[in-house]
């Protein structure tokens, strides 16, 4: 070997070892798996891609900090709470595992709370907004909102302060949400005094809508509610194919959901819905969060995603809060007397339920985009 090779592969030798030192010095970063639970296919694909992105996001910036490191575990549920059942099951099995993200329908969450109890793990959904769910465990959680919280401002902000609504068709979907929805909707706007003239409900993963609206027309509603995720669009365009114009529609559960716009066409304008966020145009921030998540998605985000991130930083502060001993119990027990957290949707502080209140935002569909028209004091 020549002198200047030898030079060479001390000083590489030199410079590996003063390397190892720092890290050994720093102490090793740890790593804390998460499963995330989502419809990665099915009717609400979009909503499970939607975490799947999110969550990386959340985690990937955690993990450049370096203090801990995240590693998340995807499983698809297909939004069915069978799967999400047996899912839960597996991720309660892996003692690797130290949390649940997800479900994204509440359906599938309570299927599995009993089997996230068995197992002492928590199970985190990002959306579930059943007021039922939450109870069912105290591993258990949701940071969405209740629809016993948004339903009734449903009723009672958007409908008969915002749209002046009096006679309303309600049309939903036949599930845990949905008639959760249905009944925290319609119970108001009794009270509202306004006048339920159709009230429609079909199965999950239906594709004809056409009877349903016929029975929905014949009431002679001013405005439909339609109480969905997925299947919301569709719902839209067969109104439209059916030549009933002379309805005003507006709709609880998907959120300001980028595929309305591009599957309905001019059939979304004017439509009215709720959010308990909104991205700001203005904001730098939310702008940023916005242009990434599209990125690497291919669609625009709704607030689902948004709280799907925000889910991972929370669990990221339940595990710096457990100190040197992280363990599932702990996780729950910080996430529990968690009073301060702040995340990009706003603060997160858990009800003795495991879930959380929201305020809500009133947003149509003008030219084509989703546009703000109520600030979140509208209620006042």
């Amino acid at each position: 070997m020549s002198k200047a090779r030898l030079f060479r592969t001390l000083a590489i030798g030199i410079a590996l070892l003063a390397a190892g030192t720092a890290v050994f010095a720093a102490g090793p970063v740890k790593t804390y798996k998460f499963g995330v639970m989502a419809p990665i296919t099915g009717t609400n694909a979009e909503y499970g891609k939607g975490f799947k992105i999110a969550t990386q996001m959340a985690a990937d910036e955690i993990n450049a900090k370096g203090e801990i490191r995240i590693e998340l575990v995807v499983k698809d549920s297909k939004g069915d709470p069978k799967e999400s059942a047996d899912i839960a099951r597996q991720f309660g099995d892996d003692a690797s595992i130290m949390g649940i993200i997800g479900d994204f329908t509440s359906s599938s969450c309570m299927a599995a709370a009993p089997i996230v109890e068995e197992a002492g793990l928590v199970l985190v959904s990002p959306t579930a907004s059943n007021p039922n769910y939450a109870s069912m465990s105290d591993w258990a959680y949701s940071v969405m909102g209740r629809q016993d919280g948004e339903a009734p401002f449903f009723s009672t902000y958007l409908l008969k302060k915002f749209a002046g609504a009096k006679d309303i068709g309600v049309i939903w979907v036949n599930s845990d949400w949905g008639k959760s929805s249905h009944d925290n909707l319609v119970g108001q706007a009794v009270k509202d005094g306004l006048n339920v003239v159709s009230d429609v409900n079909y199965l999950a993963d239906e594709k004809d809508f056409s009877a349903s609206i016929a029975k929905l027309r014949r009431g002679k509603p001013d405005h439909i509610i339609i109480l969905d995720q997925g299947a919301v669009p569709t719902v839209i365009n067969q109104i439209a194919q059916a030549g009933w114009k002379d309805v005003k529609i507006t709709t609880l559960g998907p959120g300001t959901s980028q595929q309305i716009i591009n599957l309905c066409g001019a059939n979304a304008e004017g439509l009215l819905l709720t959010t308990p966020f909104f991205f700001d145009p203005n904001s730098k921030k939310d702008m940023t969060w916005y242009d990434t998540f599209n990125k690497a998605a291919g669609f625009p985000p709704t607030v689902h995603p948004a709280c799907a991130y925000d889910v991972v930083y929370l669990l990221a502060a339940a595990i710096k809060n457990s100190g040197d001993k992280v363990t599932r119990d702990s996780i729950r027990r910080n996430l529990d007397s968690n009073k301060s957290f702040v995340g990009f949707t706003g603060p997160i502080v858990f009800l003795p339920a495991g879930d959380v209140f929201r305020k809500y935002l009133i947003v149509q569909v003008e030219k084509g985009q989703f546009v703000k028209k109520t600030d979140f004091d509208f209620a006042k």
